[in-house]
């Protein structure tokens, strides 16, 4: 595995698994919570230790159940979750600390959190900013090692790094080909933060999967694999999600390649 420094010193894995989609009924988003942790668990055998959860997808519970059942140390785990940007949970600074506190309580993560995100922006900045501020606090305290926000633009992201005490961490932003949101990763790195991929190999068309398996073919990597290692080579956080145990695997062996400046062009257009 290969980390990234966050702006707090601390080292983030640059792989991570989504989970959006675990421990619910036929793997479906808005399917009953089943508490089923078996490709959780398969997933940490084959060596994933960052999972990125959060209070909407309902699954915080499952993933905590999950690092408690593999036997291994909590401090060997990074794990993200998420405040939603919706007004029960951000209209007070109570409202804001029931929501960290019931994430701690649902991840069962020994009173922290690595990596907390404002999960949505919305229209009112300075509605946002007092968010930020509740979270700065349990930063204080040690209950937040870091904290960043998810799918803001430039001019939310800006608004709170010129506002903000404490800067974001990491802007958690879509970046897949046909949308790799290049401007804002680029803009999101010179603000010192670190960008992160959701969705990286979803909504990839036919055509840009040609050309990725052409490419992938040299190396013997999926056009899967040249899409990660294309972002991880940016200095960008990925976290697919597979619940295949074959494709989990494949989504971890990108370390024993590097795509030449032609090919890193050529995929940079698709």
């Amino acid at each position: 595995m290969e980390y990234l420094t966050l702006n707090t010193g601390i080292k983030i894995p640059i792989i991570g698994s989504g989970t959006n989609t675990f421990g619910k009924e036929n793997r479906d988003y808005m399917g009953e919570i089943n508490h089923d942790t078996k490709e959780l668990l398969v997933a940490i055998a084959l060596g994933y230790r960052h999972f990125d959860t959060a209070i909407a997808y309902r699954n915080e519970a499952v993933v905590g159940q999950a690092i408690k059942q593999s036997g291994i140390a909590r401090e060997e785990f990074f794990i993200t979750s998420k405040i939603p940007g919706k007004a029960e949970y951000t209209n007070s600074a109570h409202a804001v600390e029931q929501a960290v506190q019931e994430s701690l309580w649902a991840l069962g993560t020994k009173d922290s959190i690595d990596l907390y995100l404002i999960h949505h922006p919305w229209e009112n900045l300075e509605e946002m900013l007092a968010v930020w501020r509740v979270l700065e606090s349990f930063v204080d305290n040690g209950v937040l090692k870091a904290i960043g926000v998810s799918n803001f633009t430039e001019k939310e992201l800006g608004f709170l790094v010129e506002h903000a005490r404490i800067q974001p961490a990491v802007n958690q932003i879509e970046s897949h080909p046909g949308k790799w949101n290049q401007a804002l990763i680029d803009y999101t790195k010179q603000q010192g933060i670190v960008p992160e991929a959701w969705g990286p190999l979803t909504r990839v068309s036919e055509e840009a999967k040609s050309i990725l398996t052409t490419i992938g073919e040299k190396y013997g990597k999926t056009w899967a694999q040249v899409i990660l290692r294309y972002q991880i080579e940016q200095g960008v956080i990925v976290i697919p999600k597979s619940h295949q145990p074959e494709r989990q695997a494949q989504n971890l062996e990108i370390f024993d390649f590097a795509l030449t400046k032609e090919e890193r062009a050529k995929i940079g257009q698709l």
